[in-house]
């Protein structure tokens, strides 16, 4: 199960972000990305146009002599954004995969730089950064502000967002400040916000809603950073938000033009293995390709505008149906609709397939895999997809859990092992309570050689990898769900 990134969604498809600028008709105080190039020769970053965009809250300058266009007095008040050196990305680290909680789809975790040598911050990061140590210790302040001025503000947007606020209101600024803080970062950054402006398509966000959040962004962050906020921070921070924007709308109109922004899927199969966890399969109205070990998004009839994510429980099938695991957790809207409530015949919607914790199909490495509760099911996908590839690769598959009864698909793991002499399936029950898959790791290998990926609860992963360095596996090795950012609460 994956349960994770709760964010804005409306029951319509998106407009074409090809289709010129947006924003305020008047251009005061509103963020303008583009999509068409401007005279002038603004820089580019990795093929992504930066727009040039009115900084919030200042007063327009007395024109003396012709008019100007709002691009050409930002361009003159704002210098272009400077693309810093560019380095090596560092290996994915499986953006997206986060069991048991629950983030903004803004939030698909951007991998940390790889150690080694230290690159000198540009000066925009520098000044965002100080903004961000600023607004720490009132950072609920800041986003509950947020959220008033842009539904103020901007009412019309306020059904793009669930009814229910709570969990919303600390991730979507959150994330925002996330892509900020990684904007030396120009290789993983794009790839980043590329994810997210092809996500954001299902929930019906069009170009011109990125003026208004990045207006009340700014407007938020110069109210509680006063420390800190000047025209030179404020300049930083808009460069930065245009440049994510723009990378985000690019991204969606390309992802226009190849897919549809959502898919209908019949429920076809509804099979509880426990009290609360049933392995669902559904029919997609039209195909629907993804990679093994990806995930997707999903809304309910019953919860509209609420989506969480599912690992693919199988690699691609030739029937085309999708099989996912949901685990029921306590308050989980979208997960207690899945396993008590939804039926054979029922609809819901998916969302394009997201992630990068798939198989590197270009080596012979060995596979090690640990799987917690119902994150065994990107595990097993990953295992077909190699069986299919009819490569005999050695697999390790850790399956973990809390009881016998949770090992719920272990028979299904067994098949798999009967018929592929390379593969090796290791059930690990907890004693007394406690994770016992770092005492496996630690028992069996040496692992150095493998390709490690993990899938589960946030407290397994964090232990499966401090066990993992500490028997010699290089980082540049082990995939998993990020754990950074992730909260106890569940759906």
């Amino acid at each position: 199960m994956l349960e994770a990134r709760h964010t804005m969604d409306a029951p319509t498809t998106t407009t074409s972000a090809g289709n010129g600028a947006a924003g305020d008709s008047d251009g005061g105080g509103w963020f303008t990305p583009r999509t068409q190039p401007s005279p002038g020769g603004e820089q580019e970053i990795e093929g992504n146009r930066l727009a040039g965009l009115r900084p919030v809250r200042r007063p327009q300058e007395p024109s003396a002599g012709p008019q100007r266009t709002p691009h050409e007095a930002a361009r003159e008040r704002i210098p272009p954004f400077q693309d810093p050196p560019s380095s090596p990305p560092p290996p994915p680290a499986a953006l997206g995969e986060e069991y048991g909680s629950e983030q903004s789809v803004f939030e698909a975790a951007v991998p940390a730089p790889r150690a080694g040598r230290a690159r000198q911050a540009s000066p925009d990061a520098v000044l965002i950064r100080q903004t961000m140590a600023e607004i720490g210790p009132v950072a609920d302040k800041v986003t509950s502000y947020f959220y008033a001025l842009l539904f103020v503000q901007h009412p019309d947007l306020r059904p793009l967002f669930p009814p229910a606020m709570d969990a919303q209101r600390d991730r979507l600024l959150k994330a925002l400040l996330t892509a900020a803080e990684h904007i030396d970062n120009t290789p993983v950054l794009v790839d980043y916000l590329q994810n997210l402006g092809r996500g954001h398509r299902k929930y019906g966000t069009r170009p011109e809603h990125y003026p208004a959040v990045g207006e009340c962004l700014i407007g938020s962050l110069s109210r509680y950073a006063p420390a800190t906020w000047n025209d030179e921070t404020e300049a930083a921070w808009v460069r930065t938000y245009t440049t994510i924007s723009q990378v985000m709308i690019d991204a969606a109109a390309a992802d226009e033009l190849r897919s549809p922004p959502w898919w209908l899927a019949e429920v076809v199969s509804h099979e509880l293995r426990t009290a609360d966890i049933a392995v669902i399969t559904v029919r997609p109205n039209q195909p629907y390709p993804f990679l093994a070990g990806q995930y997707a998004s999903v809304e309910t009839p019953w919860w509209p505008r609420i989506w969480r994510h599912y690992s693919f429980a199988s690699a691609p099938r030739s029937d085309g149906l999708l099989s996912f695991h949901v685990k029921a957790v306590p308050a989980g809207w979208v997960s207690n609709a899945l396993v008590h409530r939804a039926r054979p015949g029922d609809v819901v919607r998916l969302g394009p397939p997201a992630g990068a914790m798939t198989v590197d199909h270009s080596t012979d490495s060995g596979l090690l895999c640990l799987g917690g509760g119902t994150g065994i099911a990107p595990i097993k996908a990953m295992i077909e997809d190699v069986a299919e590839r009819g490569r005999h690769r050695p697999t390790e598959v850790f399956y973990g859990a809390r009881s016998d009864q949770d090992l719920y698909d272990i028979d299904t793991l067994l098949r798999l092992q009967q018929s592929n002499s390379w593969l090796k399936v290791r059930p690990v029950v907890d004693r007394h309570g406690l994770l016992q898959l770092p005492d496996a790791i630690r028992e069996y290998g040496p692992w150095t050689e493998y390709d490690v990926y993990l899938s589960g609860p946030p407290g397994m992963i964090r232990s499966g990898v401090d066990a993992l360095r500490g028997v010699g596996v290089p980082s540049d090795r082990i995939r998993h769900d990020s754990v950074e950012e992730l909260v106890a609460a569940g759906d």
